[in-house]
């Protein structure tokens, strides 16, 4: 029998030359020795086993990939960013941190949907960078491409969404997916769910047909059907999260879906439901059990970061340090692999 402990890995992500130079793409390995217990069976025989533990060492070898140093005091010029309302909360935290840390230009950030904001970055092409809750569509792709952008992938982390109640509802904790299907869609009060729930109209505020919220929902609990859900009663569509939040919080007999962020800064008064038994936290995010977890992204290209440094260098600040912020803002890390490759894109559109 064998059993070992938790190894917790410390990855040190070493900063290069400033943001100004020649950008190179560098893998950093670093070996780490870890102290394990581990318990052995020394002897067993048939009225006792004796165990002992003893202390291994294990030498992990972790591969970072390293970008250039950013001075934010060094970079100048404006950043406009638009899309994905689930991915403004972290894009602002960033935005500040980096003026805060002396960047002195104007950095636009505006919430208008996952869509919306692919429509201004790919079709108007009036957009530095492309904030997204879904990834981009291969129509949105051509349409950059029309316009001579072709669009570099940045995943900054990865949002749990929230379907919540207020904490006035009494009587819902958890939803399978068949439920969820009945919720958003033909029942008309609660008790057409479940006999045992109120016999209540059901009242339901979701993000708008441009949010990538909305596209994610209707793609994993409807599968890409979107008609019955814009085909219910008692419905209220806002791209604005805020308005869905204050919908809920009027009655006990409201529900609603949006990024967790949103949940987090309200965690006072509003219940998030578990899906299938499963609590949307750290730990199901990371496992990938909870069933409504998805990837946030950032966009931009080659052609924007070389004509505008101070993007390049927005983006390169962001990927360096959105992990110190994301758990603060209410979502959820990405993963050393995810940001490996975020890093390389950025590397390889910068050189």
């Amino acid at each position: 029998m064998r059993n070992k402990s938790l190894v917790l890995l410390a990855i040190l992500v070493l900063l290069l030359a400033a943001c100004g130079g020649a950008a190179e793409s560098e893998t950093v390995t670093e070996r780490v020795e870890v102290p394990v217990e581990v318990t052995r069976i020394v002897t067993e025989t048939q009225t006792e086993t004796v165990t002992e533990t003893v202390t291994e060492t294990v030498v992990e070898t972790v591969e970072v990939v390293a970008l250039p140093m950013v001075d934010p005091l060094a970079v100048s010029g404006d950043v406009v960013a638009a899309g994905s309302s689930t991915v403004f909360p972290l894009a602002e935290r960033m935005a500040e941190r980096f003026q805060d840390e002396g960047f002195d230009g104007n950095i636009t950030i505006d919430s208008i949907g996952s869509g919306a904001g692919f429509e201004r970055f790919c079709v108007a092409g009036e957009s530095d960078i492309s904030d997204a809750s879904r990834p981009i569509k291969e129509s949105e792709i051509e349409s950059c491409k029309a316009i001579g952008r072709d669009p570099i992938e940045f995943r900054v982390g990865t949002d749990a969404l929230a379907v919540t109640v207020s904490k006035e509802n009494d009587f819902l904790t958890d939803v399978t997916f068949e439920q969820l299907v009945a919720i958003f869609s033909t029942a008309e009060n609660w008790s057409d769910v479940d006999p045992s729930w109120p016999n209540e109209p059901i009242l339901r505020y979701i993000p708008g047909t441009d949010s990538g919220t909305f596209d994610y929902f209707v793609e994993e609990v409807f599968d890409k059907e979107e008609e019955p859900i814009l085909a219910a009663s008692n419905l209220e569509l806002s791209e604005d999260d805020n308005v869905l939040v204050q919908g809920i919080l009027g009655s006990p007999y409201a529900i609603g879906f949006f990024g967790y962020a949103y949940y987090a800064e309200n965690a006072d008064t509003l219940n998030v439901l578990s899906i299938e038994g499963i609590e949307p936290n750290q730990e199901s995010v990371d496992a990938a059990t909870y069933p409504l977890a998805r990837p946030l992204f950032m966009y931009s290209t080659a052609s924007i970061m070389q004509e505008k440094p101070q993007v390049a260098a927005f983006l390169n600040f962001v990927l360096t340090y959105v992990n110190e912020e994301i758990v603060d803002v209410g979502y959820f890390p990405a993963n050393e692999d995810v940001l490996n490759t975020a890093k390389l894109g950025w590397l390889n559109g910068n050189n």
